[in-house]
């Protein structure tokens, strides 16, 4: 039966770490697999979770199972992290924000068949793939203008005015994975009562938090989305905000509109984790939980959090001064502008390849860049290298 089998296309971003993992040239550098990493080029464990780990060590008596929506406490804290007030909402824990998001399309899936979910474009690719892999219709709605490099406010507005009633939108959170785009507030509140307004389901993908403006400024789309629409899915991941990669820590968190549709979508949630996984890991978990129910162990990691956000938009700012050196500022602008870890440097999939074979650097296909592990040095060596790309374009 195995001689049959043709495996998928791999993931291009793991792709990507095999080719760097085998490229033996010592000058490599590696933008492309999105982990935060400080100026010595390591992804550190932070100190508050050390310490919620040590507390955890020494208190726990029992490795035995939770239970299959995952523990109460965790849950309730990821909510009043993520909500002003709590209410009516149904939540599950999950291996990561990949699970939660998965999680939350098996929902729509069993929600309401015929359903379309929209995908701003671009975006992370596994939204598509899983979505696809669910059989469910997918369309898409414009993000970034390819002239300006920025948001495409009208064309965005547009798209999303032509959503139907009971469709889904997928929407980030907040540092958009790959553009670095962040909405203003208008534009959210925009977004908030357009969706509002065709009665769709908005899915927000939270994994970035606090790594755009701070942590209460990046959950502003999403308090003004949750104002207007009673109804609406959040996918939460610990990942990059508590250094909790390999943990696998996420949450869905439902808001509902009242107390019988929670209890509906409880059982529905909690139900899909035990056709997945059934009890989902505790304990990457429980460290966020200690960190967030305990003031000292949360001013500690608020501030690790924040020392880490400065250190990228440093990293972003430099890489802007780097290109203005090179006479690339409108470039340079719309990286200086943009949030979060990443940013798409606009460049084609040619231009990516013969960085990669010529330059020993590692970007993603579609020119996204992490700039979450440049280093001063490294960011002129890729100004550098993108400059003299251009010229020999220029030039052929």
């Amino acid at each position: 039966m195995f001689e049959t089998l043709t495996a998928p296309e791999a993931d291009k971003i793991i792709r990507l770490m095999a080719l760097f993992a085998a490229d033996p040239r010592p000058e490599k550098i590696d933008l492309g697999v999105g982990v935060y990493r400080n100026s010595q080029g390591q992804t550190p464990i932070m100190a508050a979770v050390k310490e919620a780990e040590r507390q955890i060590w020494n208190a726990q008596q029992s490795k035995s199972y939770i239970s299959l929506a995952g523990d109460k406490a965790y849950l309730e804290a990821v909510e009043d992290l993520l909500f002003t007030t709590r209410g009516a909402k149904a939540a599950i824990a999950t291996p990561g924000g990949t699970g939660a998001l998965r999680q939350c399309f098996e929902a729509l899936k069993y929600l309401r068949a015929g359903l379309t979910v929209w995908l701003p474009e671009p975006t992370w690719p596994n939204h598509a793939s899983i979505l696809h892999y669910l059989g469910l219709q997918v369309q898409t709605y414009r993000f970034r203008d390819e002239a300006t490099g920025g948001l495409d406010h009208a064309g965005m507005m547009a798209d999303l005015a032509q959503v139907a009633e009971g469709d889904a939108v997928v929407i980030h959170g907040c540092c958009h994975n790959p553009t670095g785009i962040e909405p203003s507030a208008q534009v959210w509140r925009d977004i908030a009562l357009t969706l509002a307004k065709a009665k769709a389901l908005p899915v927000i993908d939270m994994a970035y938090l606090g790594f755009g403006n701070g942590i209460e400024a990046d959950l502003t789309g999403l308090r003004l989305i949750a104002a207007e629409c009673p109804e609406l899915l959040v996918g939460f991941s610990a990942s990059k905000s508590f250094g909790l990669y390999r943990d696998r820590v996420g949450a869905v968190l439902a808001q509902c509109a009242g107390p019988e549709t929670q209890t509906q979508m409880q059982g529905l949630l909690t139900w899909l984790n035990r056709q997945n996984y059934a009890f989902p890991p505790d304990h990457g978990a429980r460290v966020v939980q200690v960190i967030l129910d305990d003031p000292d162990l949360r001013a500690m990691w608020e501030t690790e959090l924040t020392t880490m956000r400065a250190e990228i938009n440093a990293n972003r700012q430099g890489f802007a001064d780097a290109l203005r050196a090179h006479q690339m500022a409108t470039l340079a602008d719309q990286i200086a502008a943009q949030r979060g870890m990443f940013s798409l440097l606009g460049l084609s999939v040619e231009q990516v390849r013969r960085l990669r074979e010529n330059s020993a650097i590692y970007i993603v296909e579609d020119s996204r860049a992490n700039l979450a592990a440049m280093t001063p040095m490294s960011s002129r060596i890729v100004a550098q290298a993108i400059s003299a790309l251009a010229k020999e374009d220029q030039s052929a």
